[in-house]
């Protein structure tokens, strides 16, 4: 399973610069959204913007960016599945081999600023629960990242083999049910 486009999209932004340049080192395309792919530019790492790859743009003031077959479709595609590979070409869909999110605390905000009730909404991620529960529903075939720690790694692991192990992915995958 070699890892030749990840999408990354996080709020806590610790070690992302390092993750993204050992991804980028490698030849490994990355799709990002917001604030993820302006940081990543930044810092002179070549982002895909998600609504570029989807063709749609973000809507709703960002609350929808990552619901979208082009998204899901590339991460939940069986790879060892011929009917799967041909609906992908079928809708030019490009797979998705890693997918690191963290997703926003909302823990946090409702005791922070619980008197702010829209705030708070806001707060409530859904884009990245799915990309995550999707990642990590097919975690034979993708890796998925939920926490910085794990970064290092992924990296190791990349650079060594061009992919992430299976008993890593699978520890990984474990790891969404806990976020």
């Amino acid at each position: 399973m070699q890892i030749k486009r990840a999408l990354i999209s996080v709020f806590d932004k610790t070690g992302l610069l390092v993750l993204g340049q050992a991804l980028h080192d490698k030849g490994i395309k990355i799709l990002s959204t917001g604030g993820t792919a302006t940081a990543l530019q930044g810092a002179g790492i070549p982002v895909t913007q998600v609504a570029d790859h989807t063709g749609s743009p973000e809507i709703l003031d960002g609350r929808v960016k990552t619901l979208h077959p082009k998204i899901h479709g590339g991460i939940l595609a069986r790879r060892s599945e011929p009917k799967h590979l041909a609906q992908l070409l079928k809708h030019g869909i490009d797979t998705i081999d890693l997918v690191v999110v963290n997703l926003y605390p909302f823990e946090k905000a409702v005791s922070e600023k619980a008197e702010d009730v829209d705030a708070v909404i806001e707060m409530i991620d859904i884009g990245g629960p799915a990309m995550i529960r999707s990642a990590a529903k097919n975690w034979m075939d993708i890796a998925v990242v939920v926490d910085a720690a794990d970064y290092t790694v992924v990296c190791e692991e990349i650079g060594a083999t061009g992919e992430v192990s299976i008993v890593t992915r699978m520890r990984l995958a474990a790891k969404v049910f806990s976020v």
